[in-house]
Order: C-alpha cells, then sequence, then structure tokens
C-alpha cells in the first residue's frame, strides 16, 4: 500500500518549507463555486463520512502510523528525492506526524444530506497542534479526489428526483417515486471505486441502482443494513447476449423467461435487439394472456432509438406506425389499465416499461412532460440512469476547491484570501477569514471576515465538527441523510 502521503500532488510535498515564518494555524474551506449544470443551483454535502473513516482513521493508521517510522521516512525520502530533488526531501516534518500518532486535524462540515447555496462553504479544515499547518492543504488533493464525486453524483441525482416528483404528483395516485430512477452506470466509471460512491450518491434520492458494491459501501460507513431497511433495489433484467443465444425467435424467449425461468416477481427484458415495434406489436399480443395471468410485472425495456420517441411516440412519424403512438400507448392499447383518480391513465400492473440508454435530466423531464400530455400517469415508465449523466462530470462542474482563507502567524490572526484580477468570471474568488454558514429560508449561505471568536459566538453555526485528532465524532446514518435531504 502507498503511504497516504504520497497520495497528493507534488507541489505540496515542499509547501511545509514554503509557508510564512511563524504560521501555527491555518484554516481552509471547501466551496463549490460556480454551476455548470442547469436549475442546480445547490450542492448535496455528501460523501465525506466515508472518506473520514476509511482513508483519514483506517488508511492513515494502517499505512503511517502503524508502518515503523524509519520505513516510512525511507520510502517517502527515496520517492520525493529522486523525482524533486534532495531539498524537497525533508522528512522532519514527516517524522514529527508519526511520532504525534495521530492526525493534528479538525474537520468541520455542514450535515450530510444539506442542500448548500453555490459559493457556501461546505466544509471547514484546520490543524489542532501548531506544528502542523501544513497538514491543512497538503491533503486538499486526497481529500477533494474522493468527496468530488459522491457530491456531484448526489446533486444530480437531486435533480432527477426534483422531475419526476413534480410530476408524480401531477399525474400518479399511487405510486413510489423512489423507484422512478435506477443507476445503470457503472460500467461507464473509470474505477470501483468511483462507480461505489456514484451510486451511492444516486442512492440518496431513489432506490434502484445496478451497482452491487455501491449498497454494501453504504452498509460500511453510512450505518445502515439491508436486513432491516431498503437501501438500494435491483431488478432480474436481461441483456443483449441473453436474448440473442435464442436466435431471431423472440417468442420463444419470452415464453419461457415469462413462463419457466421468471413466472413471478418483476422481470425486465431489453427488447430491441432485432425489431423493437414488430416485438411490442406482433409478439406481445400473442403472449398477453400469459403476461396477465403472471404474478408480477414484465418490463419491456428499449435500449436504442431516440428514448422521448421511444416512450411517448413521434408525432412526424405515420399515423398507423407503432413509431407514432411509441411503447406506453402501444402497451395500453395491448394490455389496457386503468384510469386514476388524477385522471391519468396506469397501464395494467403486470406491464410496464424502461428506457435504459442515454437519458439525461433533459430527456428525463421531455419524457415526463409528453406522458402527461398524452394522458398517461408518469408511474408507467422507470428511467435508467448511466454514466453520460454520472461519469461526464469533473471536479470543475461545481467549481469545488479547497482554499486557505484564515491563518495565525507569530499569534496574530490574519485574513488571507485569493481574489485574481484575470478570473473574469468571479469563480476563484475565495472567502477571508473564519466563516459562519446558516439557514436563510430556503438557502443556506454565509458570512465570513470574521475572527476566530466571533466564529465561536455564533451558536447556530452549520458547520459542525465531525473529525478530530484522529477520532470521527459525527456519524450519521442513511435513514439521517434521506430524511435531510427530502424531508
Amino acid at each position: 500500500m502507498i503511504d497516504p502521503l504520497l497520495l497528493t500532488d507534488f507541489y505540496k510535498t515542499i509547501h511545509h518549507m514554503c509557508y510564512a515564518p511563524g504560521l501555527t494555524k491555518l484554516v481552509s474551506y471547501w466551496t463549490p463555486r460556480m454551476s455548470r449544470k442547469e436549475d442546480m443551483n445547490k450542492v448535496v454535502m455528501f460523501g465525506l463520512q466515508s472518506f473520514i473513516k476509511k482513508y483519514l482513521i483506517e488508511y492513515f493508521n494502517q499505512n503511517f502510523f502503524m508502518v515503523p517510522k524509519d520505513e516510512v521516512v525511507m520510502e517517502y525520502r527515496r520517492v520525493i528525492s529522486k523525482t524533486m530533488g534532495s531539498i524537497a526531501a525533508d522528512t522532519a516534518h514527516i517524522e514529527k506526524l508519526h511520532d504525534l500518532g495521530y492526525l493534528p486535524i479538525q474537520i468541520k462540515a455542514v450535515p450530510e444530506g444539506t442542500r448548500v447555496n453555490i459559493k457556501t462553504p461546505m466544509i471547514e479544515i484546520t490543524n489542532t497542534h501548531d506544528e502542523f499547518a501544513w497538514l491543512v492543504n497538503y491533503l486538499e488533493t486526497f481529500m477533494s479526489c474522493n468527496i468530488w464525486q459522491p457530491m456531484t453524483s448526489a446533486t444530480i441525482a437531486y435533480r432527477y428526483r426534483e422531475i419526476v416528483e413534480k410530476y408524480f404528483d401531477l399525474t400518479v395516485e399511487n405510486g413510489d417515486v423512489k423507484k422512478a430512477c435506477g443507476d445503470f452506470s457503472m460500467r461507464g466509471f473509470s474505477s470501483i471505486e468511483s462507480a461505489q460512491v456514484s451510486s451511492a450518491g444516486h442512492l440518496l434520492s431513489f432506490t434502484g441502482t445496478a451497482t452491487i458494491s455501491s449498497i454494501l459501501y453504504l452498509e460500511k460507513y453510512y450505518n445502515c443494513n439491508i436486513e432491516n431497511e431498503i437501501v438500494g433495489l435491483g431488478t432480474p433484467s436481461t441483456e443483449h447476449s441473453v436474448m440473442c443465444t435464442y436466435g431471431t425467435d423472440e417468442l420463444k424467449a419470452y415464453k419461457r423467461l415469462i413462463n419457466e425461468v421468471f413466472p413471478s416477481g418483476v422481470l425486465s427484458i431489453v427488447s430491441d435487439t432485432y425489431d423493437y415495434w414488430n416485438l411490442i406489436t406482433n409478439i406481445l399480443p400473442i403472449l398477453k394472456e400469459d403476461i396477465l395471468n403472471r404474478d408480477g410485472k414484465i418490463v419491456i425495456r428499449g435500449d436504442s432509438g431516440d428514448p422521448v420517441k421511444i416512450i411517448c411516440g413521434d408525432s412526424e412519424a405515420p399515423k398507423d406506425s407503432p413509431e407514432y403512438k411509441g411503447t406506453v400507448e402501444l402497451l395500453w392499447d395491448i394490455f389496457g389499465g386503468e384510469i386514476n383518480a388524477k385522471g391519468y391513465k396506469v397501464l395494467n400492473s403486470h406491464i410496464g416499461t424502461i428506457y435504459g440508454d442515454s437519458i439525461t435530466v433533459e430527456r428525463c423531464e421531455e419524457i415526463c412532460k409528453c406522458l402527461e400530455q398524452k394522458g398517461f400517469a408518469v408511474s408507467n415508465c422507470t428511467f435508467g440512469i448511466g454514466s453520460y449523466t454520472y461519469q461526464y462530470n469533473t471536479r470543475d462542474t461545481f467549481g469545488f476547491a479547497l482554499k486557505a482563507t484564515h491563518a495565525v502567524i507569530n499569534g496574530e490572526e490574519k485574513f488571507i484570501f485569493k481574489d485574481p484580477k484575470t478570473d473574469t468570471g468571479n469563480f476563484k474568488k475565495s472567502q477571508k477569514g473564519m466563516c459562519y454558514v446558516y439557514k436563510d429560508g430556503e438557502d443556506i449561505i454565509y458570512r465570513d471576515e470574521l475572527t476566530i471568536k466571533e466564529q465561536d459566538e455564533f451558536k447556530d453555526n452549520l458547520l459542525e465538527v465531525v473529525f478530530k485528532d484522529g477520532n470521527l465524532i459525527k456519524d450519521y446514518s442513511l435513514k439521517e441523510i434521506r430524511d435531510r435531504l427530502h424531508g
């Protein structure tokens, strides 16, 4: 395993020599400085607790503090001297940290599950020991690469939840909005860990996921247990390799899957392997009684084409074609259903549809709107959200950064800040001094330019101590976080 003090950028390793003489305290804040996503002007706080447990406690103890000091020092000096030169390979500060035996760091944060306005600090980090002010921003890279992804995915998932909840309120009488969107993104991620934390962010707003390990991640780090609560749910589903093994005899394939392999419960069947519209209009009617007499639901899954047109229909197609009506209306024609109390059509409970390719926030909203306009409850369709939504992001999607704003130098408190004149968008300007984060109506905002004593006077500061001197102070559960986010 790698020494955690080598899990950083090269330039961090010499900053302990570069800070102003007499520096005994440094305070930095993690802030979403901008949004590159439409209608997403608040960011969900999520993922810090797992980072603290997994890395600041478990990883540091196992791979630094519990390793003999001479081994730690030798490896650190070997790597830095051969890559940055002998001057950079100073190890006195590393030795002192090892001798101390714990991370002399305090982290405050808004409670996980809180939605924080853009430009508002979410996390405060400082040192608790005068000799280790250098450690505060040394941890920036390590922390940043582990927490921006869960926060970003949790924020995007919340936006999907807002959209489907709006249309559920309008068109659905009895339905679980938490099942409206499933996470299909794991195969598109660059690592198992990224997929885990991203899907965990998705599971704050929904219960459906294809990423099994995200459920285990939440059990390990967020005090939940699938034995007594719903953390996440999977759906039995086929893929194209399954359907292709039957050749083009789709009737045979469906009949066996429906009656023999999964004679009860939910089964999602990918249906565009050959001719999607033929499958719906010619094969499903033959299987109508099998499906209606089955104890469970068969879900027809489209996997290619324009999602909006596949689900809702194409107004430019010939009016006598299946493309014109779209999946939901065709299934209604075959299997029927009922009109709910809100006046919208609900498919027979034995049949449904899902679309699991190329779904975006915009397409999700368009599909919901089109179904509502056609008189169908939005619960007739489930959305599979993939890596285009959850992986096609960066730290800059919400402009996350950890910046120093307060210092104590030779016993004197100083407000420190950055304000680049070349930053035309005013995105990189940091706070000054200590910050107080508070609720103002529906918003979470802040005040800065405070001394340490002035900050302490605000008893309603949402920044609460979650980690101090190697110990976890706050330990949130998944239920608490979900309740806070959607309460």
